[in-house]
């Protein structure tokens, strides 16, 4: 699939302010066609109106106005009337999410598995409700929308000093431990602990972030707390060890929300994250891309020491060199009128220094990436089990044309998976799992410098086995759309595709708004603050053809991933110890890509059928309900229901769970089934990708007790998208191929997560607190003994001979239509109800009143991290006891982050759901 732009819808869901909610909105975008951002509605006054300049969605009821502080720091404020939200409040029914992790168990998913870490989280989500329970984190006292601020820097890792490698990261750290005003070393993470907030920061290579958000009526004190940062930081000397090795041995990716940047410890066995500083020590000597960004004890402590560097005077020039009040970008909002915030905006920032230097400027250094060391095949021994390619050029910055995007235009193309695309052929051959192409527009894939274009490719054995071929492929799709030219067919498509989300934009979280927005304000023109980073504004031929040219197979990099490169990568990368392998691309095959020959299976992708055009607004057919009430009930399933009322958009959200007794019998049986819904998915994954494509999203996940069937998106093509998943689960077949791929890729993922000593650690309480649990060793277990296709249809039909269907639809559907919706489920599947209740809620043991203790050996010897988890069982909660758990949870965040991450220099995760979970890692 190709990367996404990084939009963050900025409106919410009500149609205040909204256009004709029937037309679709113009396929060519004309940015003085769109609402303007002063008149979102809220009830401003004349004197409070916002800036008619910034462009903003239609449907967005926040005002904004664009101030410069006589310091040089420029700011949005932006004024939110529009009520209670946040997402979780939204009709898409992603509320729930983290309850839906938990009942889904740890079933593997319908999604192939990407090469890259990240992606990999996310599918296998299913293990992990830390996840959700901490991302939710974010949102905690949200019955009301949280008001919140976001800090942009333009410096990052680039600026970095030579001899002090991870400074800008160091600094980050270092300016949150006290101000002059307000000395506490933790003070300001206590006062958003106690007043439901949270903040977060991040350094990129260019950019540094800050972000933070709180209960509104304490926004006006945590906004000049937080200043303090950027005025007076203590960054005392005693504190310096101590965040050094914060740095060194930071907490485990799920966990560390309170300090986003990657730590380099546990960092380390992340094979996203090794690729990166492999690919990084390609770059010609002296460009900062090659520099050792994370920063860790060796180069901020012991190497200085031994050359008598001060590193706590030289963390204090570069605050003062590069804190600059000029340089920096911030974003506020809240429930207050635009005057009310530019007055405490005025008062508080006016302070931020201003040392009157030059920006940052890497802008000459082009072209780190033409050096002999590029253009070659790199081989690299992973940290998990995968077979992944990824093909990567290196091309002049893009950030100038983001009003066409011709990366996003190509991305578009190389990712699309249905017929005639890349991914198709190589499915066909089973050669490829899945396949992600483009930019994911972060400061390592875009910058000043260069931009990367990148194809990743998840590869089977068999593709691993053909890896020149599968390359071939991908040059040979890369020819085709070269000869043929831009095509403004397409361009169009994805540009009607890109406004309409754009003109229906959903809530999102103040914090993640914000976020999104002081660093557009570093990126783009004032009037497309809100859209530059969404918009396809105008087709350009030129400019597209021009990137095409550059990404032929004589400037691409090659570098494969693979557990067979053992003992044939006698390399070591310095900083991560990568182990790996360069060689030259063979003569023969760089003649074969550098031809002319093209693939006569490989063509352009078809008309899409799936983008809606219809976004007339339904009229309910039955009374309005708060919540969602149940319109159907038999035997074979049962239906609930709710029209949206609310926030008005042409949107909808489907769910339904297809309950089978067969699932739970035996751990063969889950297997069975993950590779069920695994086939499914790959089988869905050629007709479903325009969906997919046209902002109608679906997902298909293997719960603990049945097949969960998600959708959402434009309601006027939702039905479409549901008849198509439906039909293929009534005919639903595997071929020998298909299935022998999807059951080594399973063996590899249950395997991925068992050397995850976060995952062990899971999986083992877990089977120690669920009745009737089997454990992902037992499943690992099962598929390394063997199973068959006859197994698996034998297992499919009994699932499908019984099952009861319960089903959820919100949003813009009548009653009559959602009823439509579970009755195909009933008269395609023609299935027989229950014969014994299914049981669909967990069964937790009560743990006797003593002390016990369990202890795992990690599976990975190459992860020197540990992990503590600390269990305390509480019993059986009614809605209010379960409030005030979350609530103690809450409030015990701060002291335990204050004492094991600050004061011990440890990773550390809390939670609150059976029980609560304290977890430590180093």
């Amino acid at each position: 699939m190709p990367q996404t732009n990084k939009s963050v819808s900025g409106g919410s869901g009500p149609g205040q302010g909204s256009a004709d909610q029937g037309q679709p909105p113009p396929a060519s975008v004309d940015v003085k066609d769109q609402a303007a951002a002063g008149d979102g509605g809220g009830g401003v006054s004349s004197e409070d109106m916002g800036d008619t300049e910034i462009i903003k969605s239609p449907s967005d009821p926040k005002t904004y106005r664009c101030i410069e502080l006589s310091n040089g720091l420029r700011v949005l404020l932006i004024s939110d009337f529009s009520g209670i939200g946040g997402k979780g409040e939204t009709e898409d029914g992603d509320d729930d999410q983290e309850r839906e992790d938990e009942e889904d168990g740890d079933s593997g998913e319908g999604s192939e598995e990407d090469e890259d870490e990240n992606d990999e989280e996310e599918q296998d989500s299913d293990f992990d409700e830390l996840d959700e329970e901490n991302a939710s984190k974010k949102k905690k006292g949200c019955s009301e929308k949280q008001a919140a601020a976001a800090l942009c820097i333009s410096v990052g890792s680039f600026s970095d000093p030579d001899d002090l490698p991870g400074l800008a990261h160091f600094l980050e750290h270092m300016v949150f431990m006290g101000s002059e005003k307000y000395p506490a070393e933790n003070g300001f993470d206590a006062f958003l602990k106690k007043h439901g907030g949270s903040d977060n920061a991040s350094t990129d290579c260019e950019r540094t972030i800050f972000q933070f958000d709180v209960q509104r009526k304490y926004f006006r004190e945590a906004l000049d707390r937080w200043a303090q940062f950027f005025i007076c930081p203590l960054m005392i000397e005693d504190a310096i060890d101590r965040e050094v090795e914060a740095v060194d041995s930071d907490s485990l990716h799920y966990i560390c929300l309170c300090l986003t940047s990657a730590e380099y410890q546990l960092a380390r066995p992340s094979d996203s994250h090794r690729k990166e500083m492999l690919f990084g020590s390609l770059a010609k000597p002296g460009h900062p891309m090659s520099k050792f960004c994370w920063g860790n004890a060796q180069t901020l402590k012991h190497e200085p020491k031994e050359k008598q560097v001060n590193t706590y005077e030289r963390l204090r020039d570069f605050w003062r060199r590069y804190y600059s009040a000029h340089y920096m970008t911030l974003a506020v909002q809240s429930k207050e009128t635009l005057d009310t915030l530019e007055q405490w905006v005025r008062e508080i920032f006016i302070s931020v220094p201003n040392n009157g230097e030059p920006r940052p400027d890497f802008s000459h250094l082009q072209q780190p990436f033409d050096t002999p060391a590029f253009n070659r095949l790199y081989r690299v021994v992973p940290v998990r089990k995968v077979h992944a390619l990824t093909i990567s050029w290196a091309v002049p910055p893009q950030g100038k044309h983001y009003r066409v995007k011709p990366l996003h235009y190509i991305s578009w193309l190389i990712g699309h998976e249905g017929t005639g695309s890349i991914l198709s052929l190589l499915r066909k051959k089973c050669w490829a799992l899945a396949l992600f192409g483009g930019n994911s527009e972060t400061g390592f894939d875009q910058n000043t410098t260069y931009s990367i274009f990148s194809v990743s490719i998840t590869l089977t054995d068999q593709g691993y086995q053909n890896v020149y071929q599968v390359a071939h492929l991908v040059f040979q799709y890369m020819k085709m759309i070269q000869t043929l030219g831009p095509q403004q067919r397409i361009y169009e498509e994805i540009q009607k595709i890109e406004a309409n989300e754009f003109h229906y934009q959903e809530q999102t979280d103040p914090i993640e708004f914000v976020e999104n927005i002081c660093e557009n304000m570093q990126l783009f023109p004032k009037q497309d603050f809100l859209s530059g980073d969404q918009l396809m504004f105008e087709y350009d031929p030129e400019v597209i053809s021009a990137a095409l040219s550059l990404l032929t197979p004589d400037r691409a990099n090659l570098l494969l991933l693979s557990p067979e490169n053992e003992g044939r990568c006698p390399l070591r990368e310095k900083w991560f110890g990568t182990c790996y392998s360069q060689e030259d691309i063979p003569d023969e095959w760089a003649q074969r890509w550098a031809g002319d020959e093209l693939n006569s299976e490989l063509h352009l992708p078809a008309e899409n059928k799936f983008i809606a055009t219809d976004f007339t607004l339904k009229t309910s057919d039955c009374p309005d309900t708060e919540f969602p009430v149940r319109i159907v009930n038999s035997e074979r399933g049962c239906l609930w229901y709710k029209k949206d009322n609310k926030f008005k958009i042409p949107k909808a959200y489907i769910r339904f769970n297809l309950i089978s007794p067969m699932i739970q019998k035996s751990p063969e049986n889950l297997v069975l089934f993950d590779l069920f819904v695994n086939i499914l998915a790959h089988n869905l994954a050629e007709p479903a990708y325009e969906a997919d494509v046209a902002q109608l999203e679906y997902k298909l996940v293997a719960g603990e007790h049945g097949l969960m069937i998600r959708l959402k998106g434009f309601n006027h093509k939702l039905p479409l998208l549901l008849k198509l998943i439906v039909d293929h689960l009534t005919d639903f077949s595997a071929e020998p191929s298909v299935f022998t791929m999807f059951l080594e890729q399973l063996k590899k993922t249950y395997f991925n997560i068992l050397i995850k000593p976060d995952r062990l650690g899971k999986d083992v309480r877990l089977l120690i607190l669920e009745h009737c649990r089997w454990s992902v060793v037992q499943k690992y277990q099962a598929a390394m003994k063997g199973v068959t296709v006859d197994d698996l249809m034998t297992v499919v039909a009994g699932l499908k001979a019984e099952l009861f269907v319960e089903g959820l639809v919100q949003g813009n559907f009548t009653s009559a239509e959602s009823k439509e919706f579970l009755q195909s489920f009933i008269n395609k599947l023609r299935f027989q109800p229950l014969s014994a209740e299914v049981p669909v809620l967990f069964q937790v043991v009560e743990l006797p009143q003593k002390h016990h203790l369990c202890k795992v050996k990690s599976l990975n010897k190459g992860d020197a991290n540990s992990e503590v988890t600390v269990y305390y069982q509480s019993g059986l909660k009614n809605l209010r006891e379960h409030a005030l758990m979350e609530l103690m949870v809450m409030h015990m965040e701060e002291p335990c982050f204050d004492f094991l991450r600050t004061k011990e220099t440890l990773g550390f995760g809390l939670l609150g759901l059976r029980g609560v979970d304290i977890l430590t890692s180093e």
